[in-house]
């Protein structure tokens, strides 16, 4: 049967708006959207969360370990939340699914401000942690990928960034409510609650969708070719051709590579953690570079912030180029900073390069999981993905705080840090030569 129609007998294309190439697209909108799912309910919970840490922990009189374990099975609850996330959104609306996890996050911060017992925080916990694996992993690169088909690095990379932006904007919020009298963390974990449903909730509600045709539009830098799509749901279909199914990616050798960069990349994340006591390990020797040690820190954020943009616009021409930018100045951060701590200026280049290599986390992994593996099932592959990466994060700085006990402990870390860029690198571009078998699998 010939299935070929005459331009005159084609059904509506979706409206001009959703294939114009300038001007206003709704994806914009998404993209806001996104950025205040970083800035307000991940940063929250999340980049501020260490302000709280002495502070809750002297009212209760108990370890910061004690304490913060909440923080460990927050992660442990976003591990075993992010497959079970991922297939809700592929099946869900997506609005159902992201307003579920800015109410958990809101909610457990409230009730937060009201706790009397340590192993209260532990439960909030886990709804922190099942809440945010959506918001934080999940959201922006699902979202991105649905309703871009160019500039896609430089939108997860922008939305991404508002998670370091967002420590910059609320963390000296807090810490001007947490001082703010005796118990001044429960008005600060209030407020922060509070913030996290009144400017979020507006944006899952009404003005997140879960692909363009809910609109009768086109992806933003679609072409021609997909107005001549049959309407919005030959769209819909023609965005789904390329890519493989979560099953069958999961049976290939580069998803469980994949699995194994995220979880290293983030495990070398975690490195940053340790810059400030780096510095502060030569209060006896150069006492000036302890004095650091806080800049250190922001240097490194700075560079994560500005890092996640650029890889993401890198991307956007090259994913190997993304990944060798990354990686390359994560690795050159390291020598700065453990062969040259004497000069304050090389050792801030050093701690803002290796700032690079903590945005590959959230940035280089998800859009080495789409050129892998294409859009087909992404938010089930990359779920999967994710969640080892949390895993790694569950105990990352259990392990780096391990090793920096030891003697010589910092060169081990650095040593270490070295050989986990170097692997992961080698991982994302195995992976990423695989691509070509893997398109026969979607045949």
């Amino acid at each position: 049967m010939n299935n070929v129609v005459t331009p005159s007998e084609r059904p509506a294309a979706p409206s001009p708006a959703g294939r114009k190439q300038g001007g206003f697209h709704y994806a914009f909108l998404i993209v806001a959207s996104g950025i205040v799912l970083t800035c307000v309910p991940c940063a929250l919970v999340y980049s501020c969360a260490g302000i709280y840490f002495t502070p809750v922990s002297e009212y209760f009189h108990v370890a910061k370990a004690t304490f913060t374990l909440y923080f460990s099975i927050a992660n442990i609850a976003m591990m075993i939340g992010l497959p079970v996330s991922g297939k809700l959104m592929s099946k869900l609306d997506i609005r159902i699914v992201l307003t579920t996890g800015v109410i958990f996050d809101g909610a457990a911060c409230i009730a937060m401000s009201f706790f009397h017992a340590v192993w209260q925080f532990y439960i909030a916990g886990v709804f922190i942690g099942l809440g945010t694996a959506p918001l934080l992993y999940l959201a922006v690169p699902t979202l991105i990928n649905a309703w871009c088909r160019k500039r896609v690095g430089f939108f997860v990379g922008l939305c991404m960034a508002f998670t370091g932006i967002g420590g910059v904007i609320f963390n000296p919020l807090g810490t001007a409510l947490i001082k703010s009298g005796p118990e001044g963390w429960r008005t600060g974990y209030l407020v922060f609650g509070i913030i996290i449903l009144v400017v979020t909730l507006p944006f899952t509600v009404f003005v997140v969708r879960s692909k363009p045709s809910d609109k009768g539009l086109l992806p933003y830098g679609a072409t021609e070719d997909y107005a001549d799509a049959e309407g919005a749901e030959g769209t819909a279909e023609a965005e789904q051709v390329r890519g493989v199914s979560a099953s069958k990616a999961m049976r290939t050798p580069a998803f469980f590579a994949l699995a194994v960069f995220c979880g290293i990349i983030t495990i070398n994340q975690t490195v940053y953690q340790f810059l400030p006591s780096y510095c502060q390990s030569f209060e006896a020797s150069l006492p000036q570079i302890a004095a650091l040690s806080g800049v250190v820190a922001s240097a490194c954020m700075a560079g994560q912030a500005l890092g996640k943009v650029l890889l993401g616009t890198i991307n956007d021409k090259s994913v190997v180029a993304g990944l060798s930018t990354g990686i390359g100045g994560g690795i050159i951060g390291v020598v700065l900073m453990w062969f040259l701590p004497a000069q304050a200026a090389i050792l801030m280049v050093g701690a803002f390069l290796f700032g690079f290599v903590y945005a590959c986390t959230t940035v280089q992994t998800p859009l080495l999981v789409r050129a892998v593996f294409g859009s087909r099932d992404y938010t089930n592959i990359y779920s999967r993905v994710s969640s080892v990466g949390a895993l790694a994060g569950a105990f990352a700085a259990v392990f780096w705080g391990f090793i920096v006990d030891l003697p010589g402990g910092f060169p081990i870390m650095f040593t270490l840090s070295l050989g986990c860029m170097v692997l992961a690198f080698v991982l994302g571009v195995w992976s990423l030569k695989q691509a070509r078998k893997i398109e026969h699998l979607s045949e």
